[in-house]
Formats: structure tokens, sequence, C-alpha cells
């Protein structure tokens, strides 16, 4: 230490004060010098061992403290390890991904390699799964200890799958099972079908063919053949059944994925003994008739039913109250009652906790109310295609819509559908009427399309300037699209409005009620560029229901074929129900459309869409969602102004 200088002169004591104060400012920088070199060696002292961060700028400040990089590493991972736990994986992904551990010592490499996965898996990291997979084979989990092993392989089947490769998901499982006696083979099937499933056709195609080894021969080939085109559910359980006899001491021949064991033994659960319960007098006769009808040709047409063990009888409940003779079959030896089409016997069933015999209601419940155990719902849904409207505007990008919907209970529920669905995907009803078929449809029309508006703010201006101006009525400019809910009647009246009033150039789209279901150029000319859905029974190719059903029977057009559709529909969901139920996948293409089951039981439909070209319903491709077919959109035409 230097010697201390007193700078000193007589007779001016600010100079001795100013030298003393110079001399406690080197007191304190030798101070200052000397705690942060105790501060340095203590920190290369610290122990990474034991040392436990509390936050990953922290851990990664130390790590950068340690000379060997290493144990530098060892330390970064312990600690992210121990963010994971905690269930921070974020911070955990922070040490993972920092350029410390950018090139793990190879004796790390399978640890970082685990806690990356895990916390990319768990964070839904795409990229960074991605980033994983590129680096990965489906056999790479094998050279974990035995003890970590069935963890790496689920992590690394995760991983693949989140980074859109489900064939090496599936791979890796397929050599779990192989590798691992201890494991859940049920789990592990099911999991390994789940992802075959996502594998595209061609791939599978092209890995079916290149397939090395008996177990992963099997499952792909299982894969392809189950998805063959055109065939329906009857004759994948043939399949299924047929490969197990092909492949009989396959692993999954043994324990098949839960899904096709569902079908394999879907002629085993099904009823045999069959409860139509349908109104055939009264208002609601002619709807039952044409159920019934529908119900026993499909039936009869169906080369997978068993006759001779197959028992349908037939019920009339408008002559009955439903409860009652739901009370008086449920002590008869009966596996299924389809029916009942009355929305308050629906109710009726919709009250109790558990049907003691699983009933087919042909209605749905209220919105909101629970279905009790064994209550399955189906019906020409209303709602169905006002969510399937929805979706086909969003389709197309067009998110600002005009409504028209009728007045009355039905038009509530359609407009609440809608309504939900819209907002869902960020879209917006820009304006809502509502309207009695003997309504003013001239004012309707002007009101949803602005022209009222209008008009009124330039009267308001003649008024507030005391001349007359000269004024050309403009319609709302924000709008993307028409929703036109309406028969075909009111609905030929409202067309032609739009373009009156300068809305010609927007696209109108409509549920089935626009269409009376027999081609009708002269009368639909006036619906030219609606776009709408319907059911494939009126939209489809003929099948061979509707060829039998409309040579030999009347009634299978319009909206009476429509539920004669519904009641097919009826028969094929009677034998399926609890395989829609449990398996997520499951469908059936039926007359109404495209079934599927929520999980709460209530069955939902994916209908056709069809454009009126020259008076007569032209079939449209499905759209996939977000990409736009303008060549459905309506085209804009030089609008005639009539007197």
């Amino acid at each position: 230490m230097p010697p201390l200088v007193w700078r000193h002169k007589p007779n001016n004591p600010e100079y001795i004060e100013l030298a003393m104060i110079e001399t406690r400012n080197h007191k304190r920088a030798l101070a200052s010098v000397l705690a942060a070199a105790l501060f340095s060696a203590g920190c290369a002292s610290v122990n990474l061992d034991s040392h436990i961060a509390q936050t990953a700028d922290q851990a990664l400040e130390m790590a950068s403290r340690e000379d060997n990089l290493e144990t530098a590493q060892a330390y970064l991972l312990r600690i992210a390890s121990r963010f994971q736990d905690q269930g921070d994986h974020a911070a955990a992904r922070t040490l993972l991904q920092s350029e410390r551990l950018a090139q793990a010592a190879p004796a790390l490499e399978n640890q970082k390699l685990l806690l990356s996965m895990a916390s990319a898996t768990t964070l839904a990291d795409k990229s960074w799964a991605k980033e994983l997979a590129s680096g990965m084979s489906p056999s790479d989990f094998i050279d974990y200890p035995a003890d970590l092993m069935a963890r790496a392989a689920n992590l690394q089947a995760d991983t693949f799958a989140l980074a859109e490769n489900p064939l090496s998901a599936a791979m890796t499982l397929i050599l779990l099972a192989q590798t691992d006696n201890t494991a859940d083979a049920q789990q592990i099937h099911d999991r390994v079908w789940s992802f075959l499933e996502q594998v595209p056709d061609g791939q599978l195609d092209s890995a079916s063919a290149d397939a090395i080894g008996y177990e992963a021969q099997g499952w792909l080939e299982l894969a392809r053949i189950v998805r063959a085109p055109d065939i329906g559910i009857d004759e994948q359980g043939r399949i299924i059944r047929g490969w197990q006899n092909n492949w009989p001491g396959h692993p999954a021949a043994q324990v098949l994925p839960s899904d096709l064991r569902l079908i394999a033994t879907l002629a085993d659960s099904r009823p045999e003994k069959i409860a139509l319960a349908l109104p055939l007098k009264g208002p609601l006769a002619t709807a039952g008739k044409a159920i019934r009808d529908g119900f026993l040709a499909a039936y009869y047409l169906d080369d997978s039913a068993n006759r001779s063990k197959t028992d349908i009888r037939i019920f009339d409940t408008s002559a009955t109250p439903f409860s009652e003779l739901y009370r008086e079959l449920s002590e008869q030896d009966i596996d299924l009652v389809v029916g009942p089409l009355e929305k308050e016997a629906l109710a009726g069933l919709g009250s109790m906790n558990t049907l003691p015999i699983p009933a087919l209601g042909l209605n749905y419940l209220p919105s909101g109310t629970q279905a009790p155990d064994g209550l399955y719902q189906f019906g020409l849904s209303a709602e169905d295609e006002a969510r399937q409207i929805a979706d086909r505007l969003l389709a197309e990008g067009l998110r600002q819509v005009l409504v028209l919907i009728p007045q009355g209970e039905w038009g509530d529920r359609v407009e609440q559908a809608l309504l939900q669905r819209i907002a869902a995907s960020d879209g917006v009803a820009l304006d809502i009427e509502r309207f009695f078929r003997e309504d003013n449809l001239r004012a309707v029309t002007a009101d949803l399309l602005g022209i009222t508006v209008s008009r009124d703010r330039a009267i308001q201006v003649e008024r507030t300037i005391g001349i007359n101006v000269e004024f050309e009525p403009r319609r709302r400019q924000d709008a993307d699209a028409i929703v036109m809910v309406a028969e075909a009647t009111v609905a030929r009246q409202f067309k032609p409005l739009f373009a009156f009033y300068f809305g010609g150039d927007l696209p109108v789209y409509s549920p089935s009620i626009i269409y009376e279901g027999t081609p009708s150029p002269s009368r639909d000319r006036d619906l030219n560029g609606v776009i709408f859905t319907d059911i494939p029974w009126v939209l489809g190719d003929d099948s061979e229901l509707r060829a039998g059903a409309t040579e030999i029977m009347s009634g299978t057009r319009g909206q009476q074929g429509r539920l004669f559709a519904m009641g097919a529909d009826a028969w094929h969901l009677s034998k399926r129900l609890p395989l829609l139920r449990q398996v997520d996948s499951a469908s059936i293409a039926g007359q109404t459309g495209v079934l599927t089951m929520t999980p709460y039981g209530s069955i939902h439909r994916e209908q056709l869409w069809a454009q009126f070209r020259n008076g007569t319903p032209e079939l449209l491709p499905k759209l996939t969602p977000g990409v736009s077919d303008t060549s459905s959109r309506n085209v804009a035409m030089p609008v005639t102004r009539q007197n």
C-alpha cells in the first residue's frame, strides 16, 4: 500500500481537507478491488454439483464461470430437469437451447435429447420438435438404459408426431412393443394405430412395400387394406378378421387396437330386437311414415343384415303417450328403441338419469341439455346446416355477412347456431333481419342492404338545407356475403331484390330449405348464383336405395324424400351406435350426409354443396378450410332498374 501523502500548506486548511478526501477515495478504490477479487475467487470455488439456480439466467451465469465445459453442461441439464419437475418447461427450454449446450458432450447427448423431447412436446413447440426429429430414427430409444427405454420411446413418438411424422412415431412404438415385455400391449397398439391413421395414403403404400420385419410389415398391411376406397364399416370388419387369419402370430392380431376390435366385433354387438316407435296418425303421420319406409327399405337392401335374427317391431306413438309405451317396452326383450320423433316425447326421455333400453331419438334435445346415458339423438337438424354455412363462409374468406332469417322458434335456433359459429371463426353478422313471409319483402331487403338508412339520410339533408337534392341510394359497402334462410317461394322473391337494391354482386348462401328437391329450371332461374347445402339423397349420385325407392314408391322427393333418407340412415346408425360413440374417427357415409357422433351421443351431419345455375343445382367440390373457391362466387351482372 503506498504511503499517505499529506499535502499541507500553512494557512490553507481547505487544501488539507481536499487531500484527506483524495486519500479516502484511494482507500475505497482499493477496497473495491479487493472485494471483487474475493468475489471472483468465491465464484470460482462454487460447487456446481450442489448449487441450485432459481432462474434460467442465474443457471446460465453460473455455467459461464465454469471452465470445464462438460461440468457446465451437466449442471445445466440437472437444473433443466429440476425446472421440468416444477412444471416450468419454458425455463428448461431456455437452458436446453442455450449456446452452452449447443454441442453436448457425448456422454450427455442422450440426457439432453430426453429432456429436450419432454419440453418440446409439453410446450407443443413444433419447430423445436422438427429440429429434434430431423436427427432421430425410430430405433434411437434402444440406446437408453432399460429403466428409461419406455419413457424415451414414448417421448420420441410424441416428438415425431408433433413434427408431423406419424409414420416414424408408429415405427418407434412398434419397436418398443418388441423390446419391452412389460409394456401395456393394448395401450401401445392403440397408439400405433392412431399414428398409422394419420399417414397419407401414398406414404403408407411406399412404406408397406419397403417394410422390413414381420411386425412392421403386418402393421402397415393392416393400415393399408383397412383404408381401401369405397368400403363400408361392415366390409372393414370382414377385412380385419381376414387379416387376423392371415397373420395369426402378429402382436396386433392377438391384441387388436381398440378401434379395430370394435369394428371387427360389430356384427356381434348389433341389436337384434328393435322397436321402431313413430307417429303413424295425426299431424306428424306423413313424417313418421316416410321415416318408417326409409328404415325398412334400407334394412331389406342391407346384405349384412341377419334377417333370421333381426326382429323389427313397429309401434304407433300417436295412440299412446310415449312415456307409457317406453315403460312397456323396457319390460320386454327389446335391444334398441328407434324413436321418438316428437320433441316433447324426447324431452321426457332426456329427463331420465339412465335409459333401461338404449334409444335413438329422431330429434334433438334443446341446446345445452345433458343427454342421459343410453340416449342418442339424430335428425335433420337446421342447426347443423347453419353451422356448415358458417364454415363455408370461413373457407371462402367471407367474414362480414348480412343475414335473413324467418321469425319463429325454428328461426331462433338457426340464428343462435349460425351466430355462435360465425363468432367462433372471428366473423361478424353486420345485420340480421327477421321476417314473416307476409311482410313487405322490398322493405326487408332495403333495410338489410342499408338502402333505407341511405334514403333516410338524404331526406334529413333535404330537411336541413330546405331544398331538394339529387340522390342516388347506395347499399352498405362493408358486407362480404348474404345468408338467406328462406323457403323457395320466398327466396325467389328475395334474390332479384338483392340486385334491385345494388347487392347483386354479393354471394348468397342458403340452407336446404331453399330447394324443393326436384329440378325446376323455369321456376328457379331467379335463384341463379345462390349457393346452398343439402343432403346426398337430394344432390348426390344415384344410389341403389334411391333408384329403387323412386321406382316403386311415391313421396321420395322433396321434404318427404329427405325424411325417407333420414329413416334409411336411422337403420344404419342402429347397428353402429357404440362404434360411433367410442371411436372418434368413425363415420358413416349416409343418405343425409357424413354422420359422426359427439361424445354425448348427438349425431352431426356433413352435407353436400351446390349452386343454382340456369335454374338447376350443380354440385360444388368440397372446400378445404381457409382455401377460397372463387369459381362458385356470384358474377356481378349489370343491374336493370325496374319501375
